[in-house]
């Protein structure tokens, strides 16, 4: 039983890294960018549906309008931070993204003060009793939420044009744009899309702690980047497993070692095992 329940914890945690990692593949996929500014959408993500649930006391409305805000903000980041840059070598980017990250951070300690804020009410926090396990909502929620929306994401890549046009534009952007594909429109898109989904990942991790402050994104950032390498960079599918797989292993790991490294700590450890093992990654390619 315990088997069980350690594995089901890490799914769930899992999911919460694969929804923020999602849209760090995306951008590395398309740009080749190691996009660190992801971590302060993530946490602009937390505040907003923190705010608006608070507000009007709907926690569906605090998601989509969060998602549409934070996604816009995606944008954003793409239009003043990188499009500039784009011809200058990696690290160039990386340094501006890192630079985007702490400036959110400051902005959301002088906005909404250095110290955390709750929820008044918090939703989804009666425990259901599932397979045996006793869970909170928002667990069994976050998961749902992420298996829709990824699901959702990769039937617009695989069935649609416009996910044909972004799998095109990832493979060969020359290629794509003499077809009469609009690479530019394909990454506001990309970055749309992924800074929405780390903003509801940031909803459900602050209402799993109860907990919104302007470094939140900082530990789950981290992890975000060790998975996409775990992953392969700018594979997917890979990204999804490795997120499953860490939030699996730091479930274990708490339990067995939790007594010389603590959960972030086993993150890393793995991460190192993985790279000495396999140092392009579990899976190559798209």
């Amino acid at each position: 039983m315990l088997f069980f329940e350690l594995f089901v914890q890490g799914l769930i945690h899992g999911s919460m890294y694969a929804m923020i990692a999602v849209g760090l593949t995306l951008v590395y996929g398309l740009l080749r960018i190691l996009h660190v500014a992801h971590a302060g959408l993530f946490a602009l993500g937390g505040y907003l549906g923190l705010l608006i649930t608070n507000a009007t006391g709907s926690l569906a409305l605090a998601m989509i309008t969060s998602a549409l805000i934070v996604g816009l903000g995606g944008m954003l980041v793409y239009r003043l931070c990188y499009q500039p840059i784009l011809d200058r070598p990696p690290y160039v980017p990386l340094i501006a993204s890192i630079g985007v990250f702490i400036a959110m951070e400051e902005v959301f300690r002088l906005v909404f003060g250095p110290y955390g804020l709750t929820y008044n009410h918090p939703h989804l926090q009666s425990q259901v009793t599932l397979l045996g396990l006793n869970l909170r909502g928002a667990e069994i929620g976050m998961v749902i939420t992420a298996m829709v929306l990824l699901g959702g994401l990769s039937y617009l890549a695989q069935n649609t044009r416009i996910g044909i046009a972004w799998r095109a534009t990832v493979d060969d952007p020359e290629i794509a744009e003499s077809f009469g594909i609009d690479a530019v429109k394909v990454r506001y898109l990309n970055f749309f899309i992924g800074s929405g989904l780390a903003a509801v990942g940031g909803i459900f991790i602050s209402l799993l702690s109860n907990l919104v402050e302007p470094t939140m994104g900082g530990v789950p950032a981290y992890k975000a980047l060790a998975i996409i390498v775990l992953g392969g960079l700018g594979n997917v599918k890979g990204t999804l497993v490795a997120s499953l797989a860490l939030g699996v292993v730091e479930a274990f790991g708490t339990i067995y070692i939790g007594s010389y490294l603590d959960r972030d700590a086993i993150a890393f450890a793995f991460l190192i095992a993985v790279l000495m093992i396999r140092p392009q990654g579990l899976f190559t390619g798209r």
